[in-house]
């Protein structure tokens, strides 16, 4: 592996911080792109790679995001993510998640990790025996926020998805609206579940099949094999898993009018951004549509620790905005001939002190 710091990747950042600990086998890398806002906020993943090198990339990019997901949110927080290198079988011991603990909190507050793919709130619980800086955990009656942040991410993608339906196909609703959704996870059964209620037609596609034929089931929608989900003809495709399925192949094959969905990184690469808009596709930036989770987590954690209450209708009306920024980068997309990404990076990298 050539050194992360040579790596397209490679933005700048702060801190990469590789942990080993031999007793309980962790491995894993914590990444801080930017504090300028405040302590790098972002969750942790816990996946196994095929290639380390495929580990530092994904750290040093989802940090990136994190960076610009934050500032566009409004959130007094930098950006940061964790990776822990899962082992081939996947196993996660309690020892791992201590070990991991304890690196957070050897930082001394310059991170603050939550949730993300492979980590549960069980999991966040246990990394809370340990140290301070963690959100995202259990609470406790229907008007407190935090805890799963997959709900609060579903709704900011829906109303996103409602924006982009008016912006681009001039549609007050998505009534009617054919819908591709790949992934029906926590987040993309959550947007499904939004979208059916207001009508619109679903496809749905995920990896473990049998969870999306049960979700369309209890939906009335249709299902797609997950190799063939992007090549729906549909009015918007929604990516819900994992990264960077906007790469040339994928491009080419979709047979839609807008992209909006909440997996993290789906540009492969900067490229690809334009390569979008040439076709006539509206992007919805990944990172500023699928804010509502951190918010969440952040408003979560910024409450206890000034050991107030926190309102889950504060989180909702920030969820609220996310239309309205991601209309103002669309017009500034439509103004500026700059496709949508390129006018988001740029708001980003202002707002941390980078333009």
């Amino acid at each position: 592996m050539t050194a992360f710091w040579t790596e397209a990747d490679y933005d700048d950042h702060e801190l990469v911080h590789f942990v080993r600990d031999r007793n309980s086998g962790l491995t894993a890398i914590i990444a801080l792109h930017s504090t300028h806002l405040g302590p790098g906020a972002g969750g942790t993943r816990f996946w196994h790679y095929a290639e380390p090198g495929d580990a530092m990339r994904d750290a040093l990019r989802l940090s990136r995001g994190m960076s610009y997901k934050n500032a566009m949110a409004g959130l007094p927080m930098g950006g940061g993510k964790a990776v822990i290198l899962a082992p081939e079988d996947k196993s996660k011991t309690p020892e791992m998640l201590a070990a991991f603990a304890d690196a957070v909190e050897g930082l001394g507050g310059k991170y603050v990790t939550a949730e993300d793919v492979g980590i549960s709130e069980a999991d966040m619980a246990a990394v809370a025996e340990r140290t301070q800086y963690v959100s995202g955990l259990p609470v406790e009656g229907e008007d407190a926020a935090g805890g799963d942040p997959g709900p609060f991410t579903a709704l900011g993608i829906f109303l996103g998805i409602k924006a982009a339906v008016q912006h681009k196909l001039g549609k007050d609703s998505v009534e009617g609206v054919h819908v591709a959704i790949q992934g029906t996870g926590s987040v993309g059964g959550g947007v499904a579940r939004l979208l059916a209620k207001e009508g619109a037609k679903l496809t749905l596609s995920d990896v473990n099949q049998d969870r999306a034929e049960s979700l369309a089931a209890d939906l009335g929608a249709d299902t797609a094999a997950p190799d063939a989900v992007m090549s729906v003809a549909c009015d918007v495709f929604s990516p819900n898993a994992l990264g960077a399925v906007l790469d040339d192949e994928g491009i080419a094959r979709l047979d839609c009018k807008i992209v909006a969905g909440g997996a993290n990184n789906q540009l492969r690469r900067p490229e690809h951004g334009p390569m979008l808009a040439e076709r006539g596709i509206l992007y919805a930036p990944d990172y500023v549509i699928n804010a509502g989770g951190i918010i969440s987590v952040t408003l979560e954690y910024l409450c206890r620790c000034d050991k107030a209450p926190c309102d889950i209708n504060e989180v909702r009306k920030r969820i609220a905005q996310i239309p309205g920024r991601l209309e103002q980068i669309w017009t500034e997309s439509d103004e500026s001939g700059l496709s949508p990404d390129q006018v988001a990076d740029r708001m980003a990298q202002r707002l941390i002190g980078r333009a």
